[in-house]
């Protein structure tokens, strides 16, 4: 596995990882379509934010990104999920964010909650998702040092 900085050609493998692993979260609703997805992710998340893509055997497998201190994105292919990929690009952004960043997560995704636990992450929030586009109770949570 390779972990590299996203370039601009990733845009439309990105849009596909993304929507496949909230697709594969049955309790989220569907938001957003998948030319949505795209355009977004090439005009806001590719230029303005710090992104990661995981690649095996040249095929990028997983993503994650950064932005003002929170961890935007961290999706992994399902059929790739659980082997290691997602630790590895949280490793990324941990270097990269070595005093600390936040992050959302969705309260049922219990999987999210149990993994970024595993890696120092802390609750320092919850909420009842009324201020979510999913309308899901979610928990904000902080991995590092820095407040």
């Amino acid at each position: 596995m390779q972990i590299r900085q996203a370039s601009p050609g990733d845009c439309r493998r990105l849009a596909e990882l993304h929507v496949l692993a909230r697709y594969d979260m049955s309790y989220l609703p569907h938001v957003h379509s998948f030319v949505s997805v795209e355009k977004w992710i090439r005009e806001t998340v590719l230029p303005r934010q710090h992104v990661w893509v995981a690649q095996i055997d040249g095929d990028v497998v997983g993503y994650a990104s950064l932005h003002d201190r929170f961890l935007t994105n961290l999706y992994v292919h399902p059929s790739h999920q659980r082997r290691g990929i997602g630790a590895a690009l949280l490793t990324e952004v941990k270097k990269f964010a070595f005093d600390g960043f936040k992050l959302w997560v969705f309260e049922t995704n219990r999987d999210a909650i149990r993994f970024y636990e595993r890696h120092g992450a802390r609750t320092i929030r919850m909420t009842d998702g009324s201020q979510n586009e999913e309308k899901l109770p979610d928990r904000l949570m902080r991995l590092g040092a820095r407040e």
